[in-house]
């Protein structure tokens, strides 16, 4: 029995006629291109003689059969275009093969071919391509599936079903070319992020993927071995140590679009491999850094839109400066009701079972406390609201807050309910640093495999002093998705990671 469809199979014995008379389904040489289709329906009308020798290439995407002529639907990286072809315009010397067996029976809907020709407006006002020249640029062996629309021209069915879209991404960004739209808008916003970091100063580097030690962020890690060394490696969780090694050895400012990886459930906000943008500024703090952070957002925004204000599904988030501050206990109190400020591990547990939170043996104070803040306070700020003054148990790598005893200078930025941003007034001093990674040892006693390994390299670094300094990590995917008004992580990734397909899995059986 066939693997293949019996549409597929249809268009294999197409491939091997094209082939016997001598076509080229796969041409290597270079096809000429001086116009988009983008550019054909922004510019024709107002300057005609430009367009009266064309070339374009791109992928059919439908055709329209009327006997000795067709109508067709080209689309190009920028859209769609109508084009025209005529049997006796495009097989000279009555030499009808290249119509009437190539065109007619061996062109398919998403094959790739380029086309010459004039532009000219049809008698219902479409602008389209009127054809001298055709050419067959590579056959497509797989059918496009069927595109069904309804009245606001929305797709549905089998080009709508996430796990086809995701999976099958390259068919998605051809049926549905808004989500090429999503990505385009992706690229503009960390190239807005990219100039302002650049126009501040910073200088954009790159550290390692593969570490020793896996730090910066309390996460579980991939593991992975390395067999020349003989020595077990992880993907990073988080860039951070390295990037402050450097504001260490004199960088003043440094700033990096990190792909990190974290071995943790997947859902509609998480990604076991994601980006996050990580800045670090010498002789700065929290303070400033909360400033810096709005003004960056707002102006992506801006960039963006022209405007502050963004539609995310029934709601509009405004990154409109300055954001409201609020600190976690104050966050905790509003939304629970009780204090926390004042207690001990013990009170915290028994907290958390009259909230109704799990809190299992293996959670600290910090834990805890974020379990609480998690379930209880997150999702009501819609709103960018900056969530300030942390407990230290909770962080690790921070500096111990300047005025208020048990507390850390750091900050969350929350919208439409979910974190967006983490930032610190970094720890710098080297013995305080130590004894925080130790506390994390006995967590890790405890059996938390999120909690954090003794770097004593970062140690070291730091034991030949490191300024003041203030650092910053922004979730490159989640800023998308509230920029583009999406759900789900996997509308913001080319190729989020997905569960095998069923058909492998027997295969493996």
């Amino acid at each position: 029995m066939s693997d293949y469809s019996e549409q597929e199979l249809l268009r294999r014995q197409k491939l091997e006629e094209l082939k016997k008379i001598g076509v080229n389904p796969f041409p290597p040489e270079e096809f000429q291109v001086n116009v988009t289709a983008l550019d054909i329906k922004t510019n024709y009308e107002r300057d005609k003689l430009n367009y009266k020798n064309i070339s374009i290439a791109g992928r059919i995407m439908s055709i329209r059969d009327m006997g000795k002529a067709c109508f067709a639907v080209m689309q190009d990286a920028t859209g769609r275009i109508q084009f025209y072809i005529r049997r006796d315009d495009i097989c000279p010397n009555d030499d009808k093969t290249l119509y009437d067996t190539v065109w007619k029976k061996l062109i398919d809907i998403g094959d790739i071919a380029g086309i010459a020709g004039y532009v000219f407006t049809t008698k219902t006002g479409e602008i389209s391509i009127h054809v001298t020249n055709f050419k067959l640029l590579s056959k497509s062996l797989k059918p496009l599936p069927i595109v069904k629309t309804d009245d606001s021209g929305n797709s549905f069915d089998e080009v709508s079903d996430p796990e086809f879209r995701y999976r099958q991404r390259y068919v998605d960004l051809i049926i549905n070319p808004q989500v090429r739209d999503t990505f385009k808008k992706r690229t503009q916003i960390v190239n807005s992020i990219r100039n302002t970091l650049n126009d501040a100063g910073l200088l954009e580097v790159e550290t390692p993927i593969l570490q020793s030690i896996p730090g910066g962020a309390t996460a579980r890690p991939f593991i992975t071995h390395h067999n020349a060394l003989n020595m077990p490696l992880y993907l990073r969780i988080a860039n951070e140590l390295y990037l402050k090694r450097l504001i260490v050895g004199g960088f003043e400012g440094v700033y990096e679009f990190a792909k990190d990886f974290r071995n943790e459930g997947m859902d509609r906000t998480h990604n076991p491999e994601f980006t996050v943008l990580e800045f670090y500024v010498a002789y700065k703090d929290y303070n400033w850094m909360m400033s810096f952070a709005e003004r960056l957002l707002e102006k992506v925004a801006t960039d963006l839109y022209g405007t502050t204000t963004v539609t995310l599904g029934d709601k509009e988030i405004d990154f409109k400066t300055p954001f409201k501050r609020v600190t976690m206990f104050e966050a905790i109190k509003e939304h629970t009701g009780i204090d926390i400020s004042q207690m001990d591990e013990a009170q915290l547990r028994e907290a958390c079972k009259q909230l109704n939170i799990h809190a299992d043996a293996s959670m600290g104070k910090g834990k805890l406390i974020d379990e609480i803040f998690g379930e209880k306070c997150e999702g009501h700020y819609i709103q960018p609201t900056f969530i300030t003054d942390y407990p230290v148990e909770m962080s690790p790598l921070t500096k111990k807050h300047r005025s208020v005893e048990g507390l850390v200078e750091r900050f969350e930025l929350m919208v439409n309910g979910k974190e967006l941003a983490n930032a610190y007034t970094e720890l710098n001093d080297p013995i305080d640093q130590r004894e925080r990674f130790e506390e994390q040892l006995k967590l890790q006693a405890r059996g938390d495999d999120e909690a954090m390994f003794i770097d004593h390299d970062f140690l070291r670094a730091l034991e030949y002093g490191m300024p003041p300094t203030a650092g910053i990590g922004i979730g490159i995917d989640r800023l998308t998705m509230l920029l583009t008004n999406n759900a789900a992580i996997q509308e913001v990734l080319f190729f989020p990671q997905m569960r095998p397909e069923i058909k492998q899995e027997k295969e493996e059986e």
